[in-house]
């Protein structure tokens, strides 16, 4: 049975192309999960690689945290926090990167709320639209973006997914910018593979684009297959209803038992 996929009303289509993300929109009304899967059946290309990402409120932009500062001094504070972060984590986890193991440091940062350069993406859609739906006040997006259309943009020459094997040269130059915003000679975003380092990268197909200093905030000019599908405030509880059916929810994405504890009280209707 062919779902049938419904415009958004006028007025707020014209919300989110004035408050959304500088990239084109997917015009359509999402009221279920099965509109949702439709979607991506129609508008993504057969064998090539897409990655998505969920935004609760529209109005986020798409760039990693410690680079959202207005002033570069701040922007300065959050790149260095990475090095106080290894001082202190040789004495509070078991095991821990080594020296030189850049982006294993940066995720394992990111993992526990410092701000990097690493902007998180998943593989799985399913996990994107969960993310979409948190903020139950407030309209939504997906975004979605093929990586390697991304790469090609940066270096022509390596038109895949980056890898810290293959291409570490290239990807441990980032973690030697500043914030510095350079719009002539600057590096671009790319796209790269993680190192599975935690359970929650996992859980959540987690990948991630890695931000330069060319821009900041990644958009539709860089990156021309960059679309957004809105997510309606009015269908976010029956989304998450449907994505718990199928296995998506607080407790299989977030391995960590306080959001085990979180899941189990909500289950319960104990807020």
């Amino acid at each position: 049975m062919q779902t049938t996929l419904e415009k958004l009303p006028e007025r707020m289509r014209r919300e989110y192309e004035k408050h959304g993300p500088n990239c084109n929109m997917v015009n359509v009304k999402i009221r279920s999960l099965s509109n949702y899967l439709a979607v991506f059946s129609s508008v993504l290309k057969k064998d090539e690689t897409f990655w998505f990402r969920g935004h609760a409120d529209l109005e986020w932009t798409i760039t990693p945290s410690a680079l959202r500062y207005k002033r570069q001094s701040d922007r300065e504070k959050a790149l260095n926090l990475v090095n106080i972060f290894k001082r202190f984590m040789e004495i509070k986890l078991e095991k821990v990167p080594a020296t030189g193991e850049e982006l294993k440091w940066l995720q394992l940062a990111q993992h526990y709320g410092l701000p990097t350069r690493l902007l998180d993406w998943t593989t799985n859609a399913a996990i994107a639209l969960y993310f979409a739906c948190l903020e139950p006040n407030k309209k939504g997006l997906v975004l979605v973006l093929n990586p390697v259309d991304l790469n090609k943009t940066a270096d022509p020459k390596r038109p895949r997914v980056f890898d810290v094997n293959k291409d570490s040269a290239l990807i441990n130059s980032y973690f030697q910018l500043t914030g510095e915003l350079d719009l002539r000679n600057g590096s671009k975003t790319i796209a790269i593979h993680p190192t599975w380092n935690s359970e929650r990268i996992m859980l959540q197909q987690g990948v991630f684009t890695l931000h330069g200093s060319k821009v900041f905030t990644l958009t539709g000019k860089q990156a021309p297959s960059l679309v957004y599908v809105p997510i309606l405030k009015e269908f976010k509880k029956g989304l998450l209803t449907e994505l718990e059916r199928i296995g998506v929810s607080e407790m299989s994405i977030f391995p960590e038992p306080e959001h085990l504890c979180a899941y189990l009280r909500k289950s319960e209707k104990l807020y």
